[in-house]
């Protein structure tokens, strides 16, 4: 689905003054996909060995290629270094349209739907309830 962000600092592309850029995260493509990996890669330190970071969804500098390649997606006159000239609070726009991309949640429910399935799996408290001064009084007669 098509949807449009605007910038707070447009940018010159193609000798034109851009403030609205158009996206569509449906778009991406395996091919998209693994080129924003490797701008990003290239972008933090170079190649194979540039920062990684441990999960995706944690990886702002990959949102933020992500956000390019939503854009590039559906505007083929655009590429990544155009969308490289973006500053500012655009930036954090641009990699928030990654980031959604990154964490869009899955159609499977992640726990179980019955809560009569959760309390069979909850297991019995291990220790003993504290102790009080009545019971201590019993304990000292």
């Amino acid at each position: 689905m098509k949807e449009t962000i605007t910038l707070t600092q447009p940018i010159l592309i193609n000798g034109k003054t851009v403030k609205t850029l158009t996206y569509d995260v449906e778009e991406i493509t395996c091919e998209a996909f693994a080129e924003a990996d490797a701008r990003k890669l290239k972008s933090t330190g170079g190649g194979a060995t540039g920062a990684i970071s441990g999960a995706a969804e944690l990886d702002y500098s990959f949102h933020l290629y992500l956000g390019f390649a939503a854009i590039i997606a559906v505007n083929p006159e655009i590429d990544f270094n155009d969308l490289a000239r973006i500053k500012g609070p655009d930036i954090m726009e641009v990699m928030r349209i990654g980031r959604n991309f990154i964490s869009a949640k899955s159609e499977e429910p992640s726990a179980p739907e019955d809560s009569a399935a959760l309390l069979e799996t909850t297991p019995e408290p291990s220790t003993l309830p504290f102790e009080t001064s009545s019971d201590s009084e019993s304990l000292i007669s």
